[in-house]
């Protein structure tokens, strides 16, 4: 069986820099997941479920990050609001042997992101690597 890797690109995160993030960790081996969190969405918008425009940005972000990597057992798709909700509903689905979070520094996160590493860790019992991108 191949080993599985759930990659989660979060808002601010450029495609670019996600997939260079991930691609020592890829190879034509390795079944891949990318998740997209819906997560940039400002308060309001949350709270007013706006959220079809950075829906639509999300599905692009896992897309490209999905195209670059290096197999072709990789699939895309757009995650919860909630990065930790998200990761939650691919592991269940997906079953996968490690979860690369790939955020912005703290600084940068939208509200939603912010500590997602740290919640990540103590909720599920994976490994879990995150990789901060400039």
């Amino acid at each position: 069986m191949a080993r599985r890797v759930l990659v989660v690109a979060t808002s601010n995160v450029d495609p670019d820099d996600a997939t260079s993030a991930v691609a020592g960790r890829v190879d034509e081996a390795v079944e891949v997941r990318v998740i997209a969190p819906v997560s940039g969405l400002s308060r309001l918008d949350w709270l007013a479920n706006a959220e079809d425009d950075e829906r639509a940005q999300a599905a692009k972000r896992a897309d490209r990050v999905a195209d670059a990597l290096p197999t072709d057992r990789v699939d895309a798709d757009v995650g919860d609001t909630d990065p930790l909700q998200a990761i939650d509903d691919a592991v269940r689905t997906f079953d996968p042997d490690e979860v690369v979070l790939v955020t912005k520094s703290d600084d940068d996160a939208s509200w939603l992101e912010s500590g997602a590493d740290e919640a990540a860790r103590r909720r599920f019992d994976i490994p879990i690597t995150h990789v901060v991108v400039p």
